[in-house]
């Protein structure tokens, strides 16, 4: 049975190019079969505010109408997603960057405008994991990025972190898979100002705790909730670490007991 590495970059590591230039250099050196999914992090703002396309957020999520859908392709399927592949073809990695669009690798429908209307947004549906395999067989390393597309090829702005848990889940099906979320903190912290109050081990019940005091807040509830729905569709462990740490065991796992 086959083994797969999903590993995903969070927008600040793709922001700061010392860092994501480290993190290049492990994931290049890492071994076995691996996928990398990234986010978008400030670029699409920047391009917006030079386009004067207002940018507006609900909760620290993106509403994407058509304009904004039109840059957030430019920049997370252009820009940011040939930046990684270039970066890691000059470190011996030979590698495929993909929208979900790209030869339908993840399918996903456009989110109902009930309670929020978020616009072009999309919910995952499906993924190719056989596609992925078969560019795995031939050592080409898939990077994804998080625009997709619906059955009708209308493209959405999908969340990177349910794209990653997705093709996790997906390739769980072919064999035993891992997910990584790497970004700019150690993990999950019991102080997001101290990065020595790493928390190791999270399960549904310390989870429910952790938000019910506020410590686990904002962005790291949707991540949370996709590597607890990746467990419980087959993927064998999910992590979150620092992008400097992807080669050393400084993490917190997410466990379903």
């Amino acid at each position: 049975m086959s083994t797969y590495n999903v590993i995903k970059i969070g927008g600040n590591v793709v922001d700061n190019p010392e860092a994501l230039e480290r993190f290049i250099a492990d994931f290049a050196a890492m071994p076995g079969q691996k996928i990398l999914v990234h986010g978008g992090g400030k670029e699409a703002t920047r391009l917006s505010k030079a386009l004067d396309i207002p940018t507006k957020m609900i909760e620290g999520r993106r509403i994407t109408d058509a304009s904004t859908l039109d840059v957030v392709t430019m920049v997370y399927a252009g820009l940011i997603n040939k930046r990684i592949v270039s970066r890691l073809q000059s470190a011996g990695c030979n590698a495929l960057g993909l929208s979900g669009a790209d030869a339908h690798v993840v399918t996903s429908r456009k989110r109902s405008p009930f309670p929020i209307d978020y616009g072009y947004v999309g919910d995952i549906v499906k993924v190719d994991q056989i596609f992925l395999d078969s560019l795995l067989d031939q050592d080409i390393v898939p990077v994804i990025c998080a625009i997709t597309c619906d059955a009708d090829g209308q493209l959405l702005n999908s969340n990177a972190d349910g794209v990653a848990s997705a093709v996790a889940v997906g390739m769980s099906k072919l064999g035993t898979t891992d997910l990584t979320y790497c970004f700019e903190k150690p993990g999950v912290l019991a102080d997001m100002d101290n990065d020595q109050s790493l928390i190791r081990h999270i399960n549904p019940d310390t989870y429910a705790a952790l938000k019910e005091e506020g410590v686990i807040n904002a962005g790291m509830i949707p991540k949370i909730d996709n590597a607890l729905n990746a467990l419980n569709q087959g993927v064998s462990s999910v992590i979150i670490k620092s992008a400097d740490n992807l080669m050393r065991n400084i993490a917190t796992t997410i466990r379903l007991k």
